[in-house]
């Protein structure tokens, strides 16, 4: 009779696992619908150096040693970098938290008690004292430990892809920064340059007026020019402090104690090899955090079904217990115990049910923040594969522009000198260069920046093998 029932019940716990595994959750990745190439590129596209972006330092591509140093200080002085860290540290905690599950939980203590004897007219009182150690361990049968460890593994892969994320928003950010101050130092150069020479312009109308050969009037107008472009050349220095205490925060310095030298560069954005579509799945760090996301939502689906199935207890505890210590080591002193229990819910109002909906809903908003993300990442390297395609033919026509108002300030000036036309000739060809001179400037910054914000979209090098 005792072989038969352990028969049905072997039976019964094999049904109950084969159900639980059908039921288990094995969902693959979202599928999102990958071009094969982008539109960007149809009509255009930059020189493709022969080796793959970089990994990590892609910076480094600007060949701007200021810029690399000011890079390798924010990856070690950041703090929004410094906290996704620890966020890290704290999910590769609840990972061994979540294995620890895996083994029995033992303890182990002394006691002491000391009671009146019950129905004992003289008061008698006894001493007890005991020493044991309590084990108990609830088995894995039907997965419930495994599928834990499987979302608290996701949910650091999570925080990891978040880690490189904020890494390489905050790099791509003081990239952006760096080449903002660059562009004040270069345009400060040319207002210093646009002062002296409107200095010597106001020169010649002075001595001209002196001469006789010209008004009072020229030479208003001309210190008028000169005043109001050093008013510009000293306001370069308000956005260019702001660029620089914003480059003090990013690598972790505060901002009085911190200071760039002016340095005048050159603009000019590095080739950058985009790849195909599908690559920006497995080189995007939002991408990955997302996908990672996706999935330990699911494994929390199938850990809120678990909670339909029983719960097996094993319990043993042994150790010793006497009325003496000195009797603690007879063989009679000895106790110990051994047991089982299977809880099962009967009765929850819906409880599980509700619950096992709820997490399957988080589940489906998740899927669609990886696909949002995704439509994102893609929106986002068009738009800065456009940006980088077609500043560049507006540099050509801006530096083109600017040569022609170039030629056309030393006509005038000629002209001036030699009495033919007034002076507002001149000042109205000094402003046309300068105008021309900053827009080229600004458009040259905007297709840096574009060139940025387009290594960033690729995932600055990143790939999600990064994660194992």
């Amino acid at each position: 009779m005792q072989r038969e029932t352990r028969v049905v019940v072997s039976i019964l716990v094999t049904v109950v696992v084969t159900c639980l595994c059908a039921a288990a959750e094995n969902k693959d990745r979202p599928t999102v619908q990958a071009p094969t190439a982008y539109k960007e590129l149809g009509s255009w596209k930059p020189s493709e150096p022969g080796d793959q972006l970089s990994k990590g330092k892609w910076w480094e591509r600007f060949n701007d040693p200021e810029l690399n140093r000011l890079e390798e200080s924010l990856n070690i002085s950041n703090q929004n970098i410094a906290a996704a860290i620890a966020n890290v540290e704290a999910a590769r905690a609840i990972v061994r938290q979540s294995r620890s599950q895996y083994f029995p939980l033992v303890t182990a203590g002394p006691s002491f008690a000391r009671s009146r004897v019950p129905a004992d007219p003289n008061g008698r009182t006894v001493s007890t004292y005991s020493a044991t150690v309590d084990a108990s361990w609830e088995p894995d049968v039907f997965g419930r430990v495994r599928t834990a460890v499987k979302s608290s593994r996701y949910g650091l892969d999570v925080n990891i892809a978040d880690l490189q994320n904020v890494r390489l928003s905050a790099q791509a950010e003081l990239a952006v920064d760096y080449f903002g101050l660059r562009t004040q130092d270069n345009l400060q150069q040319i207002l210093d340059a646009t002062v002296t020479s409107y200095q010597e312009a106001l020169d010649v109308a002075r001595a001209r007026y002196t001469a006789g050969l010209d008004s009072d009037e020229a030479v208003a107008q001309a210190e008028t020019q000169l005043q109001t472009t050093r008013a510009q050349a000293v306001d370069v220095g308000v956005l260019r402090a702001q660029y620089e205490h914003a480059i003090a925060v990013l690598i972790g310095q505060p901002p009085p104690t911190f200071a760039l030298a002016p340095q005048v560069i050159a603009l000019n954005p590095p080739a950058v090899p985009v790849g195909v579509p599908s690559e920006l799945l497995e080189r995007r760090p939002d991408i990955a955090a997302e996908e990672r996301a996706v999935m330990q939502a699911n494994a929390q689906v199938g850990l809120a079904k678990k909670a339909f199935f029983p719960s097996l207890l094993l319990t043993a505890s042994g150790g010793l217990q006497s009325t003496s210590v000195s009797d603690w080591f007879n063989w009679q002193s000895r106790v110990w115990s051994v047991g089982t229990s299977l809880a099962e819910t009967i009765f929850d109002g819906g409880l599980r049910r509700a619950t096992v909906q709820q997490f399957q809903a988080g589940y489906d908003a998740t899927v669609a923040n990886y696909r949002q993300t995704v439509l994102t990442a893609f929106q986002q390297v068009e738009d800065n594969l456009a940006a980088v395609r077609i500043l560049s033919q507006v540099i050509q026509e801006q530096d083109a522009a600017v040569g022609s108002a170039r030629r056309t300030l030393g006509e005038a000036d000629v002209r001036y000198r030699s009495g033919i036309d007034p002076y507002l000739n001149v000042i109205t060809a000094q402003t046309a260069l300068l105008n021309a001179q900053e827009a080229a400037l600004t458009f040259r910054q905007q297709q840096i920046t574009a060139s940025v914000n387009l290594i960033k979209a690729l995932g600055g090098g990143w790939d999600i093998s990064q994660l194992h």
